[in-house]
């Protein structure tokens, strides 16, 4: 698992080491959630969530099984959910994949969607064994100054 830092999106933004620390410690919500035909996690998925309540959603989509092979084919986010959840006031939104983004973007939209709404975000979660629900999360990432992502020791506590 890893957290990526504004520097991940952007040239001369902040590194990991200024990472607000309260966005990856709280109240969290696991949603399983099964991508569209194209591989994104669509916007409708909140139609029974309240990004806000609580303020960290982690999305089960089990497309990324084996985290010793690389796949391209892995769930993301699509840019209406990415919207949605900047806008209903979460504050982290997790992935058990590689990227908020699709494997072959290149401009990554929604990681700036993202960043811009002051949001934070894990990647390659380990949910399997985890049950949808709501939790406690812990996922600090370490100070690693200048550096545009960190590895992240994610665990929920029931």
């Amino acid at each position: 698992t890893h957290a990526d830092a504004p520097l991940h999106v952007r040239d001369g933004a902040p590194g990991i080491e200024a990472a607000d620390l309260a966005a990856y410690l709280g109240p969290a919500c696991v949603v399983e959630a099964a991508p569209d035909e194209r591989g994104l996690l669509p916007e409708s998925i909140l139609d029974a969530v309240d990004p806000s309540d609580p303020p960290r959603i982690l999305f089960k989509t089990g497309t990324d099984p084996d985290p010793k092979r690389w796949t391209d084919r892995f769930a993301a986010l699509s840019l209406d959910l990415a919207r949605r959840l900047a806008a209903g006031g979460a504050r982290l939104v997790g992935l058990d994949t590689p990227s908020v983004d699709p494997a072959d973007s290149k401009d990554l939209p929604a990681h700036r969607i993202l960043l811009d709404a002051g949001m934070a975000w894990l990647e390659n979660l380990d949910l399997s064994g985890v049950e949808p629900g709501r939790y406690t999360l812990v996922a600090l990432p370490l100070r690693i100054r200048g550096a545009d992502a960190s590895p992240v020791r994610a665990i929920l506590i029931d």
